[in-house]
């Protein structure tokens, strides 16, 4: 075949393609870039945080507010919280707040849009056309009537380190974040904040009294 008539046929195969293919981009939130000032925790990309959940700045306010118990407010494309914090307690509050506001439970994806329908938050997705109620978690508090409590203080066995170098042990159901300890580290600990089955704790001393 001669070249002109193979690059003919050539750009009348190009002609017949769709102008745009379809991307699947991986969904993905920032990680929080989080710094200390004294007892006030500075979210630095709180705005980048809130371009990817597509969600009301306030809504992600209240939701952190309620959550880690501390008052709060937004500066620009920061979020100050009065508090001292860790990045693992923001991080998981995010992370909840995602699953519970953002992604669909049917395709997993983050097309979707809030609606409320009388007194019920519904979850619409846009990519399935899925709906949900939104199922808000009780508060963190509520683990206190099963045994380990928010204050109390347990021996604990570190038995893997996450990504941000705090220790990671286990004890019944609940996942116990230890700032600064070891794998293999045996330990007290004293409960700072439980979210759902995540507890966030700091070393203990050697004579506290267990709970």
């Amino acid at each position: 075949m001669p070249d002109d008539d193979y690059l003919s046929l050539l750009g009348r195969a190009k002609e017949k393609l769709p102008e745009t293919i379809e991307k699947h981009e991986r969904f993905h939130v920032p990680e929080p870039d989080i710094f200390l000032e004294g007892k006030i925790t500075v979210i630095r990309n709180f705005g980048q945080i809130i371009d990817a959940l597509r969600r009301d700045p306030d809504h992600l306010l209240q939701y952190l507010l309620r959550e880690l118990g501390t008052p709060g407010q937004i500066e620009g494309q920061r979020l100050v919280l009065k508090a001292k914090l860790t990045p693992a307690q923001i991080t998981d509050r995010i992370m909840n707040y995602t699953e519970t506001f953002v992604l669909c439970s049917e395709c997993g994806k983050p097309d979707t849009r809030i609606n409320k329908e009388g007194r019920v938050l519904v979850l619409e997705c846009e990519a399935c056309g899925a709906h949900r109620p939104v199922n808000v978690r009780k508060s963190t508090r509520a683990a206190e009537k099963e045994g380990i409590k928010e204050g109390g203080v347990y021996e604990v066995m570190i038995e893997d380190v996450g990504r941000k170098g705090d220790g990671v042990a286990k004890l019944d159901k609940y996942i116990i974040y230890v700032p600064g300890a070891a794998k293999g580290t045996k330990l007290k600990v004293r409960i700072q904040k439980i979210s759902g089955n995540v507890a966030f704790s700091v070393p203990a001393p050697a004579d506290a009294q267990l709970s």
